[in-house]
């Protein structure tokens, strides 16, 4: 039982979104409700009971102090469906969402490639892959088992069975021959940087990494080579103002047409080569 008493939905959200986002604040109150955000809307004079309005506070209190809505509900938007999340996993985020498009571009639709992602925590980039991608066989890699196991319970649940998942250390797990594309989301922060505060809820080993953030890179960039059919990409997503310092680590391990794709807000995101003696498969 609860002593908490009843409220409206619109007095509710007018308290809520006074302390947080709009948006974080509706989203909270539809989890809570089992509803939708439009539902909210056309429902605004209902009276939600106590016990709910107590469950709403609490999470609503998580989120004030900072904790990601998707670790509060469980779920995250992602390409085109919805990823279940824990703090084993980092949150996904749109930039990501470009070098899905960056590695889509470079598939064909109708050959049975090999893909790997390496890091692949929730799942995102490789089930993307599998989702648009049929014919493909994605190898995803990470070294959490517990990330491993939401990302094999995503898979199962859109249903996609050209996913397999291996534990491992970046390319170490990819010792079955050479792949057509290999992707990363790796950390890419450095050890001290003020923004790891605001991401405190999130994996630390999934977002630092070393004194310039760019240890899980190089040593990504530097073993991939060996695991890449002549002809097979690389891709990787980075900080916005390591472009350059990525694209000198590619072309020191011998990749071919170098270049950075921006995200929606025109800042450099994914770094991308081939490696030479083929085609590109876009």
């Amino acid at each position: 039982m609860t002593d908490q008493p009843s409220a409206r939905v619109d007095e509710i959200l007018k308290d809520a979104r006074a302390k947080v986002d709009a948006a974080d604040a509706e989203w909270l109150l539809a989890f809570v409700l089992g509803k939708s955000r439009s539902w909210l809307y056309a429902r605004s004079d209902d009276t939600i009971p106590g016990d709910a309005v107590q469950r709403y506070h609490a999470l609503l209190e998580r989120r004030i102090a900072g904790e990601p809505l998707a670790y509060l509900t469980g779920r995250k938007g992602f390409w085109r469906f919805e990823l279940k999340v824990t703090p084993d996993t980092l949150v996904p985020r749109p930039e990501t969402e470009l070098l899905v498009e960056l590695l889509l571009a470079r598939l064909s639709r109708e050959a049975p490639v090999r893909v790997a992602d390496l890091g692949t925590g929730s799942g995102a980039i490789a089930l993307a892959i599998a989702y648009e991608r049929p014919r493909a066989h994605v190898v995803a890699i990470d070294d959490s088992a517990k990330a491993l196991e939401v990302a094999k319970s995503n898979a199962v649940a859109l249903r996609l069975p050209n996913v397999e998942f291996r534990m491992g250390h970046w390319c170490e797990p990819l010792n079955d021959g050479p792949f057509d594309a290999i992707a990363s989301n790796p950390p890419y922060i450095a050890l001290g940087d003020i923004h790891l505060e605001a991401l405190r809820y999130e994996p630390a080993s999934a977002l630092a990494s070393g004194r310039d953030g760019l240890d899980a890179i190089r040593d990504i960039v530097r073993t991939a080579p060996t695991h890449l059919v002549p002809g097979g990409a690389l891709l990787i997503e980075h900080g916005r103002d390591q472009g350059p310092a990525v694209r000198a680590l590619f072309e020191a391990a011998g990749f071919l047409d170098i270049d950075t794709g921006l995200d929606v807000e025109h800042r450099e995101r994914v770094t991308h080569g081939v490696m030479p003696g083929g085609a590109s498969l876009g």
